[in-house]
This record gives C-alpha cells, structure tokens and sequence, in this order.
C-alpha cells in the first residue's frame, strides 16, 4: 500500500460555503454507501464514493464512515485547480484525499459519473492494473488510471487497491457485483 507523505499537502481546500450540498444526488450517494455492506465491505478498506452533476462533484469527506453516510459526511467539489492543488468545496469537512483523482478521472470521461474506489490487499488477476505505483491523490495516479481505463471500467490501482467507474452507480454496483461473486467462489 502507498503510504501518504504527510509532509507534503496533496490539496489544500478553500470553501465557499462551510454549508452542506443541497444536491438532489445526496440521497443517491448515501444509498449507494449503505448498498456496499452488502458486498462485506468494511471500513478498513478505506472507501472513496463520488458522483458528478454537471461541473460539479459529490465526494465524501476524509474521515466518514463511507457504509453510514449522512449529509455532512459530502463535499460538493466546485472545482479543482491540478497545478495549485488547490479544491474549492462546500461543506463542513475536508474531502477525501482521492478527490484530485475523482475530479480528473470524471472530467476526463464523458462516459464517467460515478466511482467507486477502496483499498484492497488483493489483486484481481482478470482486471487490468496501472503500469506502476503513483502516490494516492496525485495527478500522477489520475494519468495512471485513465490510461488503464481504456481498457476496462473495473481496474486494479498497484498495490493500492480497487477502482470501479460507471456512467451512474447502478453499472458500478452489477461490476462490484461480478467482482465479489469471483472472490466468493
């Protein structure tokens, strides 16, 4: 696993408004956190939820509790600056540190509204993996998994863990939902 420098800030947030989104998209985000207990995810594997609208994006925030979201737990991402590495966000709390990755990768991809990415001991063996290790946050990781989407929606981060991507969340859960049938076995 990829251990994040603490040293050096992967973004500093601004706020527009310490007040939560008024999304309608909450809900969806919220749901679809809970929606993961039922592939045993735990709070170890250290989940990341975002969903996009418009120029906009859903994310929760660092230190929520992914599979019991509440309203406050969500960012709404304005925009994001990848040079300053500065977030402009609302909301009470700071975003998760996937948030630069997210932004990219869904901004990037037309075809990409919703992502779905958690830490993960295990590499999947019939998923593509990104060519080389990148710290987590960083443009460097968001350039990796683009290259390594172009193959596939459901992608290995070396030695970090999982990413699934879908146009809503409804092609992520039937992907998540493959996934987990194959570890199962």
């Amino acid at each position: 696993m990829t251990e994040k420098d603490l040293s050096i800030p992967v973004f500093q947030t601004f706020y527009v408004s310490k007040e939560n989104s008024m999304s309608p998209l909450l809900v969806e985000l919220i749901r679809f956190g809970k929606k993961l207990k039922d592939y045993s995810l735990t709070k170890e594997n250290k989940i990341s939820l975002s969903i996009s609208f418009g120029k906009r994006l859903l994310i929760n925030s660092e230190n929520a509790d992914v599979l019991n979201l509440f309203s406050e737990d969500i960012v709404e991402v304005v925009d994001y600056d990848p040079i300053k590495k500065i977030v402009l966000a609302m909301g009470k709390f700071e975003p998760c540190i996937d948030t630069p990755v997210h932004w990219i990768v869904q901004n990037a991809r037309e075809d990409i509204h919703a992502i779905v990415q958690f830490s993960s001991k295990k590499q999947i063996k019939n998923f593509p993996c990104t060519d080389s290790e990148k710290s987590v946050g960083t443009l460097d990781l968001a350039k990796e998994i683009l290259k390594t989407l172009r193959t596939s929606k459901c992608i290995n981060i070396k030695n970090y863990g999982l990413i699934f991507v879908g146009f809503n969340y409804k092609e992520i859960e039937e992907n998540i939902a493959k996934y987990f049938k194959r570890v199962n076995k």
